[in-house]
């Protein structure tokens, strides 16, 4: 700070002290050093702690901690961290030699309580609010709640009940830090944040707090436990494993943000009741307002992101921004009124060490309080005030405001659709007595009546804004009807209702993405936790980082040891995370097809590869760290064009000496294909097929690798061999990866009778057109199956390889049909023109299945706007098949 003046002109309370204590002008050099858990221990330990010297101990102690923080902090030394930690490792200290010197003489009376099983009890204080989450301000009164493990008795000449004994310890307890003695008091201390309150008894056990949690815990007491902390006791664990499920929520909360709203407004309107409009903490843009902020997003999503449930104010605003919860710059503004706020307190504490948060009323403090701030003058502190409360309500504001606070236009669509029906066909729906029929039977619908209030509420506030979204889309009846059904299917889940209902852009998307795929409506229908998604501003532009992703779902999966559901949950939730990013870049038109399976098919890649890691780990007979063992991808996930529902079709591959692996890796095997396909709370990660493994379903289940190149030497069909063009290595040990690489570049490249492959391969495609083609109609055409479809250019393409990767090795590169086609016509197989457009038809055709199967149309289309790009396809078969 500016001002070259001594702590004692920003502090009353300072000049007392050191004028009763001479000995603390030494704390008041700004010179010395802060305060750590060490040198405050050792203080205490300067006198031995008896029930008679505790009191003056610890008042002693706290005066001359007061002086060495307030003159580090008032000399511009110290930051808001340095303070508020010296303040809670001061406090930390006072409860521990507290409880200790009081219950060694309540152990002499009573003896030591225990539990039914003989078992040491101790009593856990549990620091609450600021004390909890390490940011003590420097006149602040201590929240504490007493627990014990479990019930019993003492085992003293003279037994009590542990609940009576705790009871004794803690007014004990409180006597020792909040008596106000000669010398003041330590702390003041509010039990009002336990169980029941004021009203409840001052100690619970684990049972009685878990009961109360359950039966009669309110969303504020959610809030309020956010900072719980424990500072004394054992059986941490266990507290915590009944706290964090009452706290955080499994799923994402966002019916807090109504309830936090709630407990705002109350707070607001005894702010107004009392006049209290200068109060740095309570009044508008306050400190109480950014906690709110941070902490509402705690409590939505804490469940899920584990990392969100620390405590600090500053770190929980730090990870909002990099988790994207709030915009950097947001929490740069909120974290800089925070600081500000913050010390402006300590400053208004300073003068009289009293527990204010009111700016002074006479000029004399107001001209104190602004030097100590480091300002010249009342206004120029004022200015600064009002700018940063200005922010924070702004922000506040922005993630509390109500957008359902007025009636909407439509709610009579709503409420008595039957007599409604022109309002719909003015928006521009079609068929609106199917529309009102549709309304109105929800409205009557067992769903809709055996709702919460709290959940019909959300719901009436959330359909005419369904109703307005769909009108604004170009099939606003599909549209339409697609919200409804995912409304119905969410509205028992009244968190996703609340999402809806306090983000109406959330809900303008749902209608965009309804709007444009039912296949992705049908997702969001299976899996409304990816609502979520919708909230990330930077949901269009944000390109994939999927080495990122593979760490954090590393680390993720790791956290969850050894929870084998848990992990298998995880593995499908970040699935469907990264499918849901995807797919709406792509209805919106950023996406080409071959982008979109690059994308897809990495995912599986990264998927597949941390399946094997957990599965190898989870086996009881394993023998190293990581396994000798590949997978293996063919079909589309080989050749690089998964789609959105593609199955996997896989190959296991091991090469192990160890005399036992064939059975071990066959273990392996049948695990990871459960963790992969079977069904759980979140669904399936993929569907696999495991059929085109050596022998098919006959064969074994892993090969070995040397097993492996010998069927395909000596045993392999010549499908098995159109097959390997398109396998890759997808996951596990790189090493076989590499061999099997070499295998495939050695049965690819084999000299072959190109007259026994051609009429082979011309068999092979004619069955497959009696069977699923549109034979005998001309005017529809499968982009797929008929030909000159897609088809036709796969077999072109594997037979190319097959026939010419003898004389042209780069034709067994796997790069993909369109790449091999050019590849095709600069080794001179093909003519580079006709080459150039089957590419553009093989894309076009791509993309147009891809578009139909987004609204679960099959591959059959008009025939004559292809008439040109099938032409092109038949005459490359001809080419190559004289055909």
């Amino acid at each position: 700070m500016t001002p070259a003046l001594s702590s004692t002109n920003y502090s009353r309370y300072l000049a007392r002290l050191v004028q009763a204590h001479p000995e603390l002008q030494a704390e008041l050099d700004p010179g010395k050093p802060p305060l750590d858990a060490t040198t405050i221990i050792a203080w205490l330990a300067a006198t031995p702690l008896t029930e008679d010297s505790l009191k003056p101990a610890l008042r002693h102690l706290k005066q001359r901690a007061m002086a060495r923080i307030a003159a580090r902090d008032l000399a511009g030394l110290a930051d808001l961290a340095e303070v508020v930690e010296n303040m809670t490792l001061v406090a930390d200290a006072a409860v521990a030699a507290a409880l200790d010197v009081t219950e060694a003489a309540l152990a002499s009376r009573y003896g030591i309580p225990k539990n039914a099983a003989g078992e040491r009890q101790q009593l856990i204080v549990i620091g609450m609010g600021k004390l909890g989450g390490r940011e003590l301000n420097v006149s602040s009164d201590i929240d504490l709640i007493f627990v014990y493990p479990e019930d019993g008795d003492t085992d003293g000449n003279r037994p009590i009940s542990n609940f009576e004994y705790f009871g004794r310890l803690g007014k004990g307890l409180i006597n020792a830090i909040a008596d106000i003695t000669g010398e003041g008091q330590v702390f003041r201390v509010d039990m009002r944040l336990r169980p029941n309150g004021d009203s409840g008894p001052l100690v619970c056990s684990f049972d009685m707090l878990e009961n109360y949690f359950y039966t009669q815990g309110r969303e504020w007491e959610r809030y309020a436990w956010i900072k719980a902390r424990p500072l004394t006791g054992t059986r941490w664990e266990e507290l915590e494993a009944i706290r964090r499920p009452f706290v955080f929520r499994k799923y994402l909360d966002f019916g807090t943000i109504n309830a936090m709203r709630e407990l705002h407004t109350q707070i607001r309107r005894e702010v107004a009741k009392k006049d209290m409009a200068n109060n740095v903490k309570l009044g508008p843009g306050g400190i109480r307002e950014i906690e709110f902020i941070a902490q509402v997003f705690q409590l939505i999503r804490g469940g899920r992101d584990r990392a969100l449930q620390i405590k600090p104010t500053q770190e929980v605003l730090k990870l909002l921004a990099e988790r994207s919860q709030l915009a950097p710059e947001t929490v740069v503004e909120l974290a800089a009124a925070y600081r500000f706020l913050r010390r402006l307190e300590h400053r208004l504490q300073y003068l009289d060490d009293a527990q204010t948060h009111a700016l002074p009323e006479n000029p004399e403090d107001q001209q104190r309080v602004a030097l100590a701030m480091g300002l010249a003058n009342y206004p120029a502190l004022l200015a600064e005030l009002d700018d940063h409360r200005e922010t924070v309500a702004r922000h506040f504001e922005a993630v509390f405001a109500d957008p359902n606070q007025k009636n909407h236009d439509l709610d009579p669509v709503w409420c008595d659709a039957d007599n409604n029906t022109d309002e719909l066909a003015k928006l521009g729906f079609g068929d609106t007595a199917a529309l009102c029929t549709r309304l109105a039977a929800i409205r009557s619908g067992g769903r809709y009546r055996q709702m919460s209030e709290q959940a019909k509420g959300r719901f009436d506030a959330i359909v005419p804004r369904a109703i307005q979204a769909a009108a604004a889309a170009p099939n606003p009846d599909a549209t339409l009807s697609r919200l409804l059904d995912l409304l119905e299917a969410i509205g028992r889940r009244s968190a996703y209702l609340a999402l809806l209902q306090q983000y109406p852009q959330a809900l303008e998307q749902v209608a965009n993405i309804a709007s444009a795929s039912s296949w992705v409506a049908d997702y969001l229908l299976l899996h409304p936790v990816l609502l979520d998604e919708l909230l990330d501003p930077r949901l269009l532009q944000m390109v994939p980082d999927w080495p990122a992703f593979r760490m954090q779902l590393a680390q993720q999966t790791d956290e969850l040891e050894p929870d084998t559901e848990r992990q298998m949950d995880a593995l499908r939730e970040a699935h469907h995370a990264q499918v849901f990013r995807l797919v709406t870049q792509d209805v919106a038109g950023l996406l080409t097809v071959e982008k979109l399976s690059d994308h897809l098919s990495e995912l599986a890649d990264i998927l597949v590869g941390r399946a094997i890691t957990l599965t190898w780990r989870k086996l009881l007979k394993k023998y190293r760290d990581t396994p000798a063992f590949a997978v293996i991808g063919y079909g589309k996930l080989g050749g690089k064009e998964l789609g959105y529902a593609s199955d996997l079709d896989l190959v296991y591959l091991f090469d192990d000496p160890y005399e036992e692996a064939a059975q071990v890796y066959a273990r392996l095997g049948t695990r990871l294909n459960t963790w992969l396909s079977s069904r759980t709370s979140a669904g399936i990660l993929f569907e696999t097929d495991l059929r085109l493994r050596p022998n098919g379903d006959a064969g074994l289940v892993v090969s070995s690798l040397a097993a492996f190149r010998q069927y395909q030497m000596e045993s392999a069909w010549l499908w098995e061999h159109q097959a390997l063009t398109r396998a890759r290595f997808i996951a596990g040990d790189p090493a076989i990866g590499q061999a099997f690489e070499q295998i495939r570049g050695e049965i690819l490249c084999q000299r072959r009778d190109r007259a026994k492959l051609r009429t082979e391969v011309l068999a092979m495609r004619q069955k497959m057109f009696d069977n699923l083609s549109t034979r005998g109609n001309d005017e529809i055409f499968d982009l797929k199956q008929d030909f000159g479809g897609l088809i036709d250019v796969e077999f072109t393409v594997q037979y190319l390889v097959l026939a010419h990767a003898c004389d042209f090795p780069q034709l067994t590169g796997n790069l993909g049909n369109i790449a091999l086609l050019r590849i095709a016509a600069e080794c001179g197989l093909i003519p580079g023109a006709l080459a150039e457009t089957v590419r553009d038809a093989y894309r076009e055709y791509r993309r147009l299945q891809h578009l139909r199967r987004l609204n679960h149309l099959d591959s059959r289309v008009e025939a004559a706007p292809h008439a040109e790009r099938i032409a092109a396809i038949r005459a490359l078969w001809k080419h190559v098949f004289k055909d």
